[in-house]
Order: C-alpha cells, then structure tokens, then sequence
C-alpha cells in the first residue's frame, strides 16, 4: 500500500518535473550574469495568470536592470511552489520569486538567500485571511466544523500554510472536522470556489481577493471575514548563495532604484502574483522571514499529508 507520505512526495516531484523538464537541466555552476550566462528567473504565476501574462509582468523590471547594469537574465516561468525550489537547490535557477513558506524550504536546504521584497504603501507586508460564504452561517473558526473548505497549493503560505494554521489555532482540524477538503490550487481557484457555491470557507491573501473583486471575478457581496492573520512578509525575490558577490551587490543596488531608472513607468513596477507595487527594497530581514515561519509551524508534513488525503476523498 503506498502511503500517504509518498503520495505526497509523488505529486510534489510530477509536477516539479512537469514545470521544469527539459528546460532546467542540471547546473555545474551559477551563471554570472553575462550574455552567454545570464541570470536564470524563475517565476511561478499566481491567481490564475498565464506564462506570457507572467513574463509580461515582470520583463520591464529586469529589463530596466540589465540597461542600468549590465546584468542579463532568462526568464522562465514554473508551475508550481515546488518547481521553484527545486530548480533553485539543482543549481538549474540563480533566481527565484518564493512565498515566505517555500523560501523557507530552499532557505533550510542552503540554495537561497534573501535578494528584494516588493514595497506598496509604504511597507512590505501582506496579510492572509479565512473567507466564508455570507450564507454559510460561518461566524468564527469554529463554526468552521462541518463546512466544506477549499485551500490553494499545499506550498502556499497564505492559501494554504497560513489559514490551515489559523484554523488548528481556533481549535479547529480540517482534516477531520471539514465535510470535504477542496485542494483548489490557487488563491483565485480558492475564491472562485466560495464565489460559486461549492466551498464554504476558503483561505487566501487580502491582495488576492482585492484583485478579484477589481476583476469582477467574484461578488464581495457573496463574501465575509472569518479570520485575519498578522503582517507576513511579502513573498520575496531570492538569489543563489554561490551567484558572485559582485552581482549581488549591483542587483540589489538596483532593485533598490529601479523604480527610478528611466524608460520604466510607475505601472510597469510589479510584485509578486503580477500586482502593482511602488518599489522594492533590498533592505530584507531573513530574522523577519523566519519569524513568519513561526505563523505555520503547527502545519506539520503530517497535517500536510492529512489534509491531502481528505482532498482525496471528495
């Protein structure tokens, strides 16, 4: 009998090489930057977006860099939170966009170092929420018992790791006390689900929602605030340990001015997910990083595993 363990093992390693084979070989060394060797991106879309939607994003921010520096890159775009680590710790990616929780994981593994966050108004945090259905009767956590909930990649931090952690919190375990479990996959997939009727709670960012809600994806009529979680850190940009120090000195240099660099408008600065920013900052705390870990230390492999199995059985 396979267990869950390794069907979780399974599906993380199908869709790493469903992101990244053939295009990431593996690397002898991390590229320096040159036009023969430019800095290989990874980026992973996020509430829904596409490949060339991602790429579009993110290609006047980079591009503004190489003008400024010199410094080339190759952007690809991954298809999953797993994706990014893995091509990051094979030496495959000198650079990757992370959320906190899978920075973490390439962070413990000694292939990433902290290189930018985003800023918007002011700071460089955003915040994960439980939403509920207004007519799912769902008033606090454990009013949660019973309801149908849907949760976004099992690497997300604030779709999946944040709420999943909210809820044990408030008393609540998912995996055995949520009529069903809906793996949705995506912060968007995740609200679409309560837009649509067929979840009752759901976890995802405050950023996501707005986004949708702006998009008239979905009715904020239909929605309510179950929970709120502290500030999380906004997902952050990393670099590889072995990039030359030199590089990283100069890519941190201009992350820090690119919002100012010519040829780049205030709409073209984007973040995480393709939202506006105003900026971003190489002023990052890895102290801070860890201590969002913290939010989700309670969602254990094991929970993980659970939750997963439970989605099974839908």
């Amino acid at each position: 009998m396979i267990s869950k363990r390794n069907t979780l093992k399974t599906l993380t390693a199908l869709a790493v090489a469903a992101a990244f084979v053939p295009s990431l070989a593996m690397a002898q060394a991390q590229n320096d930057g040159s036009a023969n060797k430019p800095l290989r991106v990874v980026l992973v879309p996020a509430d829904g977006g596409t490949e060339d939607g991602t790429k579009k994003d993110f290609q006047p921010v980079f591009s503004a860099i190489t003008k400024a520096t010199g410094i080339n890159f190759d952007i690809k775009v991954g298809q999953s939170y797993s994706a990014a680590v893995e091509a990051m710790c094979s030496g495959a990616a000198d650079i990757a966009f992370y959320g906190p929780a899978t920075y973490l994981q390439a962070k413990a593994r000694n292939c990433a170092e902290l290189l930018a966050l985003a800023v918007r108004g002011g700071g460089s945090v955003y915040y994960s929420g439980i939403f509920a259905r207004k007519d799912a009767n769902v008033n606090s956590i454990t009013d949660i018992k019973g309801k149908r909930i849907a949760l976004g990649d099992v690497n997300s931090t604030s779709s999946f790791n944040v709420p999943v952690a909210m809820m044990m919190e408030g008393g609540v375990k998912p995996w055995t006390d949520a009529k069903t479990v809906n793996m949705a996959g995506s912060h968007a997939n995740v609200l679409n689900a309560l837009n649509e009727g067929l979840a009752d709670v759901g976890g995802a960012s405050f950023d996501s929602f707005e986004k949708a809600v702006n998009a008239k994806a979905i009715d904020p009529n239909k929605f309510k605030v179950v929970a709120k979680s502290t500030p999380i850190p906004y997902p952050p940009l990393a670099i590889h340990p072995k990039v030359g120090a030199d590089i990283k000195s100069k890519l941190r240099k201009a992350f820090d001015t690119v919002h100012t660099m010519p040829g780049i408008t205030k709409d073209q600065i984007r973040g995480y997910g393709g939202s506006r920013v105003d900026a971003y900052t190489s002023k990052v705390s890895e102290e801070d990083m860890a201590n969002a870990g913290k939010l989700f230390d309670l969602v254990t492999d094991n929970v993980k595993q659970d939750l997963m199995a439970k989605a099974s059985k839908r």
